[in-house]
């Protein structure tokens, strides 16, 4: 087991804020981009208006 301190990081590309691995992003981790579901619909959302 490993601790939390020793998982990858990633910065979110909405918030700026870094996140750790998640067990339900095992498979898609290199295409994780988004800290939250919140952030991926923030992003989603600027993108129609731009």
């Amino acid at each position: 087991m490993r601790r939390k301190s020793e998982l990858p990081r990633k910065i979110c590309a909405q918030c700026g804020l870094p996140f750790t691995w998640r067990k339900k992003w095992e498979r898609d981790w290199d295409n994780v981009k988004f800290c939250s579901e919140r952030c991926r619909r923030s992003a989603r959302s600027q993108d129609r208006l731009n």
